[in-house]
C-alpha cells in the first residue's frame, strides 16, 4: 500500500511488527516543514470531522494529534509547549479569547 506521507516515528516499527516491510526515507528540512504543514491541515480537518456526532474523546484524540504536529513545527524554530502557551496567553491578554462566543457581523 502506498502512503507518501509523514508519519509518527514508531509507525515503521509497528508495520514491521505486523510482518510487513515499510519503505521509508528521511525528509530534508524543507520537505519536513512542508509535510508538517500538510499534516497540520489534515489533523485540523479531522478535529472538525470529529465534531460531527463523534464522541468527545475522539475529538480530544484528534486535538492531541494537532498538538503533536504543532510541537514538531515549534521545535524547528527552537520553541516548546511553554512558548506556545505563552504566545497564546499574550494574544489572549491583547485580544481576548473565544469564551464569549462573539460573532462579528459588520464593523
Amino acid at each position: 500500500m502506498k502512503y507518501n506521507k509523514l508519519v509518527r516515528d514508531r509507525i515503521p516499527e509497528i508495520i514491521a511488527e505486523d510482518g510487513r516491510e515499510p519503505a521509508t526515507r528521511i525528509l530534508d528540512e524543507d520537505e519536513y516543514i512542508a509535510e508538517l504543514e500538510r499534516k497540520l491541515r489534515e489533523e485540523c480537518e479531522e478535529v472538525i470531522a470529529a465534531g460531527d456526532g463523534d464522541t468527545a474523546e475522539h475529538r480530544l484524540e484528534e486535538l492531541g494529534d494537532v498538538l503533536e504536529v504543532m510541537l514538531a513545527l515549534a521545535k524547528i524554530d527552537h520553541f516548546n509547549l511553554d512558548d506556545i502557551v505563552f504566545a497564546a496567553e499574550q494574544k489572549r491578554q491583547e485580544r481576548g479569547g473565544f469564551d464569549k462566543r462573539i460573532y462579528l457581523v459588520e464593523d
